[in-house]
């Protein structure tokens, strides 16, 4: 028996020796892999006050250096030397868009110094120009990298009425015009602008394009003037005599603007107050400027007023901040541009629902008074942070390190600890708990900093107080904090969201006063019977004002107008239709009405035959589904079609196309890229990987510190949606809706298989190849435990996914929602499948919209209009309208809504910096579209069944992808059946081989 027990023993140790050898061989193999990954090269910046504290000792010279730009030391960039230019007394340079350019400059007294520049925004993609400068060849501090330099704008008319009586915005353009501008933080956490050190003797300073061009005309090294106290101010009117006016007020409509940094600044309407002007109970009357559209740093509007005498007079803003619960926004007061005392820095409107009468004054409410000589003067008010400034800069910091202690604690506990385990954080990591407690405390001081800048305890202060709290309680126990991860995850999330929150200064402005100190202001809040008297009207004309018409509405009888119906936003179809108005219908003599309407009207309305002409932004299996009902047009059989087609990458056209029918063009494409941490990837030594194979050997080391790869998901809501289609193809099957299943496809694709046989007739997924894709998507998740749902961006922000993949639309989310980690992503093409020759696939599948955004645009079979319907598409989707639908978007609703356009010369012209654009032009090059065919409802909805079996019930993933793949085909028959196409999957398998381009549309 003691033999035998020993014979055990000795097999069981010959055993785990195996396996221990294996593992080891298994690991060496894998760090011999990742070598071929080189490790991602990551340049650290200090922030600008570590940069300041460097230079602490040395004083402000008074001194200043004037620099002509044409006479620069070096440049590597196409710059062009004019005389005059936009009337400018001298020689100027323009600069491109990209290129650095270069001067040196002999400074007397080291010290720190403010930077002027002297510009002229030239014509470019609408957006702010972005320089990076270096001081004497270095990148001083991160936000270096981000100076930006603003272009000026105006309305390019009068407001005008439609026919139905509602006020239209005029456009926006640009009214360039040379610009003295410091440079300055661009998110406005810095109240002043920068100071650079020079050194005593010869120095350099360049700046780098990164977006937009530019002329300049000179670069100035100074020390910018403080204003005034306004103490010092009014004894400077007592000493020169001024007076205070008597019995004068002038009113200037807030949106009678004269000039405006940003095209987002232009009038809009608000029908909440009767006193509001002008104002109409139930008509649009364009009252007001501002609100979400007026609140990002450093934008300004400008207006300009003529006081009939010399004199003293008190400023009057009616005005609303309804936005912020908690906090107020603030403005720099500009008369004549200049700040005229040290207290205009910082206008302060707090929160408030309704409409209040702001009197700039001081703390015992005495009004400041304001000179102005007779004649015109010019009033500009400036986003600024004001007192804010410091408190979001710290809390944003504090965001950032407390991300770090997270990402520290999960590479010990993981993302999902063990709640019963003792992980030992404070003798593990004390330090990492020592600074968890420091930043719970800083937070605390800020709330409570908070409190007395705003004077409430509510609110904002009560969120940030509550994670104060949780975190210090989390320092002072780290024995329950791996307990806590999701909670801690949330804090994280809740910080950023609050971050996002009082980071905006909106305010709404109906009207300025300009006032004798003598006057009273007007009354601005409307009293019982005013407000009933609004109300009552207002509901009784919402029974006859029909307010999904958008601008004119014309007669079928005078004009015989093309029908519309756009399913998107209230402010793209207004774009919209102002872009019909001063473009399209000048143009081809074509008029429209244009129609607002949910996605699931389309079916409805065509049944029963009152349908439109047109119809954009439709979902991408729509054109199909209405076509195989002959309810839609072919677009093929325009004899033009050929060239308008050259617009789009090929794919595009692939889901709205049936052998060779084509239904609808596309009007946006979105596909997935590759996003990732550069200061991750840096601190562990990763690099960026270029195939799958590299992925699969870069999981293993994300994970052993807890982190991971990051997939698309699929929307769960989609699979509880009501379909709003005709039985062919739903959001619950259409793969649309199951971007989850991307991986899949990009396999199959870069293993150069197909989804489906020639025709549709049958799924292509019984492949011995399509087996092997099927296993390498499930292992992503059941070995590998990628996760299935998750949040893209909070999960990138805490760096516990640094690698993302995802549609490119996640950048500008990323750019507008994280500015912590500005400078610290990237992004590239999705990792390929290296071939048996060598040779990289680098086939992706094109991206789904999100639930509910659409992008076919089609013309339906019941119009009587189909050539003048087609004018109107080939007018849509040009490069020239779809550029300026995209710039102008983005410039009326921010960064965040940069428009996907599928044109693709449309998306060259957007506001992407070089680098950015020709990575997406490059990634564009490998997409590949996924057809809908009759009966493909069935097929996303059953591979996310198949996954969902394997995953959860750890099925075979042969044998469940095939029986998945049977019921498929069996819907893909019935309906073929149904529609009388060919099911005889041999006759159309030969009919393929005579003609490839009509049974293979897709290939």
């Amino acid at each position: 028996m003691n033999k035998i027990n020993v014979n055990r023993i000795s097999w069981n140790k010959a055993i785990y020796l195996l396996i221990f050898i294996f593992f080891l061989c298994l690991n060496i193999q894998v760090y011999a892999a990742l070598d071929d990954i080189s490790s991602l090269e990551y340049e650290m910046y200090v922030d600008y006050q570590t940069y300041l504290d460097q230079y602490k000792d040395f004083t402000r010279p008074a001194r200043e250096i004037v620099i002509p730009a044409v006479n620069y030391s070096r440049t590597d960039a196409e710059i062009e030397i004019l005389d005059g230019f936009a009337t400018y007394d001298g020689k100027v340079l323009i600069t491109p868009n990209t290129g650095l350019v270069e001067w040196e400059f002999y400074v007397e007294e080291a010290g720190l110094y403010n930077v002027a520049l002297e510009y002229y925004p030239l014509e470019g993609m609408g957006s702010k120009i972005n320089r990076s400068i270096y001081i004497n060849g270095e990148i001083p501090f991160g936000d270096a990298r981000y100076i930006e330099f603003h272009r000026i704008w105006k309305d390019a008319g009068e407001i005008r009425k439609d026919n139905r009586g509602n006020e239209i915005a005029p456009h926006q353009i640009e009214a360039p015009q040379w610009v003295e501008a410091s440079l300055a933080d661009s998110l406005g956490y810095y109240n002043e602008p920068y100071l650079f050190f020079f050194e005593e003797g010869m120095n350099t300073i360049a700046f780098e394009a990164q977006k937009e061009p530019m002329a300049i005309g000179k670069i100035k090294i100074h020390q910018v003037k403080e204003s005034p106290l306004y103490a010092e101010k009014l004894r400077e009117y007592e000493e020169k005599g001024y007076r205070k006016t008597e019995g004068i007020m002038v009113k200037v409509q807030a949106e009678d603007l004269k000039l405006k940094s940003s095209s987002t600044i232009y009038p809009v309407y608000d029908l909440s107050d009767p006193l509001l002007e002008p104002y109409h109970h139930a008509e649009i009357r364009l009252n007001v400027i501002g609100g979400v559209r007026w609140q990002e740093p450093g934008d300004w509007a400008e207006w300009e007023i003529e006081v009939p005498e010399d004199g003293l007079y008190v400023f009057g803003f009616k005005a609303k901040q309804n936005l912020v619960r908690g906090i107020y926004s603030s403005r720099r007061l500009y008369v004549d541009g200049e700040v005229p005392f040290r207290e205009a820095e910082t206008i302060e409107f707090k929160f408030s629902n309704d409409y209040e009468m702001v009197v700039p004054a001081n703390e015992n409410g005495e009004p400041y008074y304001f000179y102005l000589s007779k004649g015109k003067h010019t009033i500009r008010m400036e986003v600024v942070m004001g007192r804010m400034a410091d408190i979001i800069r710290r809390t944003e910091d504090n965001l950032y390190q407390l991300n770090n202690i997270f990402r520290q604690v999960i590479m010990i506990t993981s993302a999902t600890p063990d709640k019963l385990r003792d992980y030992r954080l404070q003798e593990r990591i004390p330090h990492v708990i020592e600074e968890l407690g420091i930043r719970a405390l800083e937070l605390k001081g800020i709330a409570d900093e908070l409190a007395l800048n705003t004077g409430e305890l509510g609110g904002q202060v009560a969120q940030m107080n509550a994670i104060s709290r949780q975190l210090l309680d989390m320092a002072e126990h780290p024995r329950t904090i791996h307990k806590r991860i999701q909670q801690f995850r949330d804090y994280l999330g809740n910080l950023g969201n609050w971050l996002m929150d009082v980071k905006k200064q909106p305010l709404t402005l109906d009207y300025l006063v300009v006032a004798s100190p003598d006057m009273e202001m007007p009354r601005v809040k409307p009293n019982f019977f005013e407000t009933a008297k609004h109300e009552i009207k207002k509901f009784i004309a919402s029974y006859f004002v029909n307010y999904d018409m958008i601008g004119d509405v014309y007669d079928d009888t005078e004009h015989e107008p093309l029908k519309v119906w756009i399913a998107q936003g209230f402010d793209q179809a207004q774009l919209l239709k102002r872009m019909i108005e001063d473009d399209f219908t000048p143009k081809t003599g074509i008029y429209v009405n244009l129609e607002l309407v949910q996605l699931g009207n389309l079916l409805p309305a065509t049944l029963a035959g009152i349908g439109p002409d047109v119809a954009l932004g439709m979902q991408s299996f729509d054109p199909i589904n209405f076509a195989i009902r002959n309810a839609v047009v072919d677009l093929a059989q325009f004899p033009d079609f050929e060239e308008v087609k050259e617009r789009f990458h090929e794919s595009a056209l692939i889901p709205f196309t049936f052998r060779d029918q084509v239904f609808a063009l596309p009007q946006q494409q979105v596909f997935a890229m590759m996003f990732y941490r550069k200061d991750i990837l840096h601190d562990l030594g990763l690099g960026i990987p270029d195939t799958w194979d590299e992925v699969f050997e870069l999981i293993p080391e994300l994970q052993k510190n807890n982190m991971n790869l990051g997939l698309p998901v699929n929307d769960l809501n989609a699979r509880r949606a009501v379909a709003p289609g005709i039985g062919m193809s739903t959001p619950q099957g259409s793969l649309s809706a199951f971007p989850g299943v991307m991986p899949f496809l990009t396999f199959i694709y870069q293993r150069g298989g197909s989804l489906y046989l020639p025709d549709g007739v049958k799924t292509a997924l019984d492949s011995e190849l399509a087996v092997e894709a099927f296993r390498q998507w499930t292992d992503l998740y059941e070995l590998y435990k990628i996760p299935l749902q998750y949040n893209p961006q909070n999960r990138f922000r805490t760096g516990e996914t640094p690698i993302v993949i995802d549609n490119y639309p996640f950048y500008n989310l990323l750019q507008v929602f994280a500015p912590e980690i500005r400078g610290k992503w990237g992004f590239t093409l999705v990792p390929g499948t290296r071939r048996e020759d060598g040779t990289i696939d680098r086939t992706i599948p094109a991206g789904a919209m999100a639930q509910g955004v659409g992008s076919a645009d089609m013309i339906m079979a019941a119009s009587n209009k189909k050539e003048e319907a087609w004018e109107f598409l080939k007018w849509w989707t040009s490069a020239e309208i779809q550029s300026r639908y995209g710039r102008e978007l983005e410039s009326a609703m921010g960064e965040a809504a940069r428009h996907p356009t599928a044109n693709m010369e449309a998306n060259k012209l957007l506001p992407w910096t070089f680098d950015e654009i020709n990575a997406i032009q490059e990634q564009w090059k490998y997409v590949k579209g996924i057809p809908e065919v009759p009966g493909g409802y069935m097929t996303g909805r059953h591979l996310d069944n198949a996954f969902r079996k394997v995953y959860n019930e750890q099925e075979d993933a042969r044998e469940t992808l095939l029986d998945y793949v049977r019921k498929i085909d069996e819907e893909l028959e019935i309906k073929r059946d149904e529609f009388g196409l060919e099911i005889d999957v041999d006759v159309i398998l030969e009919k393929a081989k005579e003609n490839p381009e009509l049974y293979i549309w897709w290939e």
